[in-house]
């Protein structure tokens, strides 16, 4: 049995880690940031912790065999729940699993600190560091900026707000990603509004455009590159 203030040091080591993932999660302002990255992490630890050394005693007792990894096992399926609450899912936009499988990644570093394998403990969270930040601008630049379209588009004024908009996309409203809307320039009478889709493929797309054309008070539309 190892010292308890070693056991000790095993938290606060599980709450620093933890906490370097969750700062990450913080500055995008996901629901499950700093303060719940590091309580799970130590919350994981600590089932490792009871898991290994919580029940030596018992051990002495004749005809008494445990399984020390049964109750660290169970961290790994009970972390789907907190997982769970992570994701939002608006018709076939579905956000949060980066976060969510950020919690479920720490719970496993916990695991690993309360199990005393810091090397590995330390390896996963730089890694999963560099998954989070790092790799987000290249995924940003070669992949999502290609799903990204802008539309151009001038209708009455005052017949498209923003709820209208939703209204008319259903589901797929969920892909806008910005909407600005000013006076038309050349006509008083209508409004000039600049709509950003986001993860939009090239199916879908043509759907929305449909959906935008049949609008009573479209005047024209039209696609803007560069983005």
């Amino acid at each position: 049995m190892i010292s308890e203030w070693e056991l000790v040091g095993r938290l606060l080591f599980a709450a620093v880690l933890g906490s370097a993932i969750g700062l990450e999660r913080e500055r995008l302002s996901w629901a499950a940031g700093l303060r719940t990255h590091m309580l799970v992490c130590v919350g994981s630890a600590l089932i490792m912790i009871v898991s290994t050394y919580g029940f030596t005693d018992m051990l002495a007792q004749e005809h008494v065999a445990l399984d020390p990894s049964r109750v660290a096992a169970q961290v790994v399926s009970g972390i789907g729940f907190l997982g769970a609450g992570a994701i939002i899912a608006r018709g076939e936009v579905v956000r949060g699993l980066t976060t969510a499988a950020s919690v479920w990644s720490v719970a496993a570093i916990g695991l690993a600190v309360g199990g005393g394998l810091y090397t590995p403990a330390i390896a996963a969270t730089i890694i999963i560091l560099i998954i989070l930040a790092g790799i987000k601008p290249i995924e940003r630049r070669f992949i999502t900026n290609k799903l990204r379209r802008r539309l151009l588009i001038s209708v009455e004024r005052g017949s498209l707000p923003l709820a209208r908009l939703h209204e008319l996309l259903g589901t797929d409203s969920a892909r806008v990603e910005q909407f600005i809307t000013q006076p038309s320039e050349e006509d008083p009478e209508f409004d000039d509004i600049s709509i950003v889709l986001t993860r939009v493929p090239p199916q879908e797309f043509a759907a929305i455009r449909q959906r935008l054309q049949s609008f009573a008070g479209l005047r024209h539309l039209k696609e803007i590159d560069g983005l």
